[in-house]
């Protein structure tokens, strides 16, 4: 069954992706400002779709930001990407240059002025994120950053990167950690898509004035802690889930 719900979402997931994308093209000719409409448009539709074919629920826990931020996010998935399109005003993402080759997706990454990083350019690129996130915060944009630099499975480790660390220290701007456990239902690259409760949790914003290697090191604890929390939260209730369901088949 779970094969089988699976393909019927991947196939509707990347269908429906493709029609709304047609159709959304005029778009790019307009205001920016409506662009994170159709985003969240296009990701609430998932959510939905997500839910009617896996079974997959979403908890969201705690405040969501509405003005300028910055969010460090953990990533176990593609799943958070959609997510915080949805609840988030004006979300800004900051992605990979690669990301931009895909064809028309990424006319749509450049009209919604995203901040493109070409990781090859050494410093350049750190340069840039700085300049670019500044001009985002200023225009009342939530940036989004996930601080490990590439989807990490559920109890495995990873590095944070030194990014967030110069962002915190050359911008005067809210950090708000984010928690998840998405990996256990939509795993990274897979094809499989398993039934639950996705829990994702803005946790409190970071202290200020703390010097950036202390900072990184405290953000780390804080999300991968939480994170932790909600990964054996998930297996609890889906262990649950799983045992009532035995034994109503038994009955």
């Amino acid at each position: 069954m779970t094969v089988l719900r699976s393909f019927i979402f991947n196939i509707g997931f990347f269908i429906g992706t493709f029609v709304l994308t047609i159709i959304f093209l005029p778009v790019l000719l307009w205001d920016r400002d409506i662009l994170p409409r159709c985003g969240r448009v296009w990701a609430y539709l998932v959510r939905v779709w997500l839910g009617v074919t896996v079974g997959i629920r979403v908890e969201v826990r705690g405040e969501v930001p509405t003005g300028p931020c910055l969010i460090a996010a953990k990533h176990q998935s593609a799943w958070e990407t959609i997510e915080l399109l949805h609840l988030l005003p004006d979300a800004c993402f900051v992605l990979k240059k690669e990301l931009t080759w895909i064809p028309i997706f990424g006319w749509y990454i450049y009209r919604n002025r995203q901040i493109v990083i070409d990781r090859s350019a050494g410093i350049g690129a750190l340069k840039h994120m700085v300049v670019a996130t500044q001009i985002a915060l200023e225009a009342g944009r939530q940036i989004v950053v996930f601080p490990q630099g590439t989807r990490v499975k559920p109890d495995a480790k990873r590095a944070y990167q030194s990014g967030i660390g110069s962002l915190y220290k050359h911008l005067s701007v809210t950090v708000i950690p984010v928690a998840l456990n998405s990996g256990l239902f939509w795993g990274r690259n897979k094809f499989l898509k398993y039934p639950g409760t996705i829990v994702i949790e803005f946790l409190s914003p970071m202290p200020e004035n703390l010097e950036p290697r202390a900072f990184v090191k405290k953000l780390s604890a804080t999300i991968e802690e939480a994170s932790s929390r909600l990964v054996a939260e998930g297996r609890q209730n889906t262990k649950v889930c799983s045992t009532k369901a035995k034994g109503v088949e038994r009955n």
